[in-house]
């Protein structure tokens, strides 16, 4: 009985320390990665508040791309390699550096609200719990039996390959949580065992890690719900140097209104948005405003050589 006690004791502070540490990024981004207002004069030529969005707000948005942009480079290390061979750690450094940085920013545009910073301190706290989880394991036991496997993938490795594929792609215009984990599950324990040792391994780990997933996102899916409810899927900006019929003839664009050289218009969201603002910056177009914003944020993704690929969001 009295070492049952001291199990559940060190349990406890096991718990309490890893509470603490998955928090500590959180009380360091609200009480350091402030800063003071600035003002700003615009107005916009939106009025409709449906399609307003705080501008401070839409710089918190890249936290989370900075996630879509990890789990992209998890699928493409799979592709030649194993899970132990992708960056973990910088992955959630990551995060939370462009969140602190970006929270300042926002400070200077009147400060990201509470539910929008929230939401972002929950799919940050999951996404570290999860990267160091997955470390953990995949650097040490998983490893050891891609080792014993040898340079031979097999059938569970391809199909997680694929799977990490398929899920970077998802999240280019889906949350996270409204992934299929439970039909990844089954179809990777549908497929035959040609390593037996590898094989059941994967089943085993990459199962119960899709099946714990499941199960949380559930749980996020009813948080992100209460504190900032159904995101908008729809986006009006404002645009000139276009003419509103070539506008009008890229894939995705509605006409709202012309008021002399600036024209209203109204597009889909996320990765959608990206590949339309691509579109009109080759017609040789320019947004005056995007949900209200004048001051617009893109990122950027480059290789070593600072090369080609780009996204935004809004």
């Amino acid at each position: 009985m009295r070492r049952l006690l001291r199990i559940i004791k060190w349990l406890a502070i096991a718990l309490v320390l890893l509470i603490v540490v998955l928090l500590a990024p959180v009380a360091y981004v609200e009480t350091t990665c402030r800063d003071e207002p600035s003002s700003d004069a615009y107005r916009s030529v939106l009025v409709d508040p449906s399609f307003l969005r705080q501008e401070a707000n839409t710089y918190l948005t890249y936290p989370e791309w900075h996630i879509v942009y990890a789990y992209e480079g998890l699928a493409n290390v799979l592709k030649t390699s194993d899970e132990h061979a992708f960056g973990y750690t910088g992955s959630v450094v990551g995060f939370w550096s462009s969140f602190c940085n970006l929270n300042r920013i926002a400070g200077r545009h009147g400060g990201a609200d509470w539910p929008t910073r929230l939401t972002i301190h929950t799919i940050g706290v999951s996404f570290t719990l999860e990267m160091a989880a997955k470390a953990a394991y995949e650097e040490t036991i998983g490893r050891l039996f891609a080792m014993l496997r040898g340079p031979q993938k097999t059938v569970q490795d391809r199909y997680a390959a694929q799977m990490a594929d398929d899920y970077a792609g998802f999240l280019q215009h889906t949350p996270w949580y409204k992934y299929d984990f439970d039909t990844a599950t089954g179809q990777l324990w549908a497929l035959p065992v040609d390593d037996v040792a590898r094989g059941w391994e994967r089943r085993l780990a990459l199962g119960g890690e899709w099946k714990a997933k499941a199960a949380y996102a559930k749980v996020i899916a009813g948080a992100v719900s209460a504190t900032t409810g159904s995101a908008q899927l729809r986006l009006r900006s404002v645009v000139t140097g276009v003419d509103a019929t070539e506008l009008a003839g890229i894939e995705g664009v509605e006409i709202i209104q012309q008021a002399g050289a600036r024209t209203v218009i109204e597009t889909p969201r996320y990765r959608a948005f990206t590949v339309i603002a691509r579109e009109i910056a080759r017609k040789g177009g320019d947004f005056v405003e995007i949900a209200g914003n004048d001051d617009i944020m893109v990122s950027l993704i480059a290789s070593g050589d600072a090369s080609d690929r780009s996204g935004s969001d809004m």
